[in-house]
């Protein structure tokens, strides 16, 4: 059975990511990089959703964003995509693919769970060992909470706040589990939060089958067959 499409809802946080057609570098300089941060602002214009966090990395994005309402998600994803490929290609010229396929998504709770995925997209430059410490890279939104004063507008605090020596918590790696289960959330589109807020935003978004196990169900062996009574 075909599995159903899900349902991107408003006023829920998504962890969102994309990495270039067959692992391709897509960001070549600090003009490609700029232009999608330009690209990222307009979005924002063009369709009312928050931007919580990102980090850019030569062959993939990462964001973390709140939409406002149903399907804004899905307007605002189409909008800068289709934007940038084409700015992208009018710089660098080639047909076919940038992105790998559709972007992957993940719902996040809007509690401790969301500064974990705040975390771990900050460091993003730090976590692929580009520079020593994660602010000191230059593509990631953890530069504009050193720098409130040059912060573009397009960037939201969002619902959970980061609190005193947010920079120093980014710097610091998730533990071990932590990082395990958010990966693994991250790379399915599984919610990512308590297991009741999981099984409850599944249900609600069409996402019941990212809390399956991967695979076909095991079949259970044979029982023997019963002696026919004499």
């Amino acid at each position: 059975m075909p599995r159903k499409a899900w349902r991107p809802i408003g006023g829920i946080c998504y962890h969102v990511s994309s990495r270039g057609n067959l692992g391709a570098e897509v960001f070549h300089d600090a003009e490609d990089y700029e232009g999608f941060e330009v690209v990222l602002g307009e979005a924002c214009e063009q369709v009312p959703v928050r931007v919580l966090g990102y980090c850019l990395l030569p062959a993939e994005y990462q964001l973390v964003l709140w939409p406002r309402a149903d399907g804004d998600l899905s307007r605002f994803m189409q909008w800068m995509l289709t934007t940038h490929v084409r700015r992208y290609r009018s710089r660098h010229g080639g047909a076919g693919h940038v992105w790998a396929g559709r972007y992957r998504a993940c719902p996040v709770q809007q509690d401790e769970h969301l500064r974990a995925v705040l975390r771990h997209v900050e460091r993003g430059g730090l976590r692929e060992g580009r520079v020593r410490r994660a602010e000191n890279w230059a593509w990631s939104s953890l530069r504009w909470w050193v720098q409130p004063a040059e912060r573009p507008a397009f960037l939201h605090a969002g619902p959970v706040p980061r609190g005193a020596g947010w920079v120093a918590a980014v710097n610091r790696p998730l533990r071990k589990t932590e990082q395990e289960n958010l990966e693994a959330c991250l790379k399915r589109g599984r919610p990512y939060g308590t297991p009741r807020w999981q099984k409850l935003t599944a249900a609600k978004l069409g996402l019941d089958h990212t809390l399956r196990p991967r695979g076909r169900p095991r079949k259970h062996p044979l029982q023997p067959a019963r002696k026919a009574k004499k």
